[in-house]
């Protein structure tokens, strides 16, 4: 989608106002000037990304507790042909929201999206354990949908900015599990790949030409005999049948460099068939430590001309 000077680009995320989503998209002074459309699902927002109703889309990828998130994994691996553009890594604080005055007593439901709820599992045991629990789009519209209701015998798992937005009460702070955790969104494109800075992440998925004893290892070692790192491996069914599956890889580097293409292409080749996500900016790790590593690549690069400079 080509924008005029005067039109800014359109960028797609998950909503309603208040979305933790939201919050992620804000912490980007870019895409927060750029025109902000809500959508229902994540699902949708990555659909209107790539028949082009938005230039990009912005969607939670991962979490530190509950892992994958698997409306925009398989999307992307299996919908939707988009590459990954950033990655935005945020701290997540939840909180129980409710109507002014209601107490842990009144509770006999709890609404929120399942990603977030689970990782609240500890608090909702020992708290409210004859609480029902129900699954809303997001966290944003468990607090908008619980302000619209009036309801006093329910309570809503989201962000602290969506009790502001709704005027809800925070019964109880900060109330999942583990206080370090952190969910991980991406911003997507229709094409392009972002130039290398250095300190970047591929994502792939592989699909395996073979299911073969070994052929995970087979696709792995292309990436170990070049040392190159990877930060992720996840498998997932293909939907084709049970027992067959394929694996979305993050890996330290970028498409750009010689090792990590020489890898992807050995295993385009030899292995199965590579679907690229994108090369970008990693919010992990350290630029030195990428930066040692192409070291050690250029060194054996030059022994091994040196080798060949012998051959007469």
């Amino acid at each position: 989608m080509s924008n005029s000077a005067s039109t800014p680009p359109t960028v797609a995320y998950l909503g309603p106002v208040g979305t933790f989503t939201e919050q992620a998209v804000l912490t980007q002074p870019d895409l927060a000037a750029m025109e902000l459309v809500r959508f229902p699902s994540i699902v949708e927002v990555l659909r209107a990304t790539e028949n082009g109703a938005v230039d990009y889309g912005f969607a939670a990828i991962e979490n530190m507790i509950e892992g994958a998130v698997n409306a925009t994994i398989d999307t992307l691996a299996f919908d939707a042909d988009l590459l990954i553009q950033r990655e935005v890594v945020m701290n997540v604080s939840l909180n129980l929201l409710v109507q002014p005055g209601v107490t842990l007593d009144d509770i006999e439901h709890v609404r929120s999206m399942p990603v977030a709820y689970a990782q609240c599992r500890r608090y909702l045991a020992d708290e409210l354990p004859k609480a029902a629990i129900e699954a809303t789009n997001s966290t944003a519209d468990a607090a908008r949908e619980l302000a619209e209701s009036g309801r006093r015998d329910t309570a809503a798992i989201a962000p602290r900015r969506s009790a502001e937005v709704y005027g809800l009460e925070i019964l109880a702070a900060d109330i999942e599990d583990h206080p370090e955790n952190q969910t991980r969104f991406v911003l997507v494109g229709r094409e392009g790949v972002t130039p290398p800075s250095g300190h970047d992440k591929t994502s792939i998925v592989i699909y395996q030409r073979e299911d073969e004893p070994g052929s995970l290892v087979a696709i792995l070692q292309e990436f170990a005999a070049r040392n190159i790192n990877l930060t992720k491996l996840e498998s997932r069914p293909t939907r084709t049948g049970l027992g067959d599956y394929c694996f979305l890889i993050d890996a330290e580097g970028h498409i750009a460099d010689q090792v990590l293409g020489d890898a992807l292409r050995n295993i385009q080749m030899k292995h199965g068939i590579v679907k690229f996500l994108g090369s970008y900016p990693s919010a992990y790790g350290t630029e030195e430590e990428q930066a040692s590593n192409r070291a050690g690549v250029h060194e054996a690069d030059d022994w091994l001309e040196g080798l060949r400079d012998q051959i007469r």
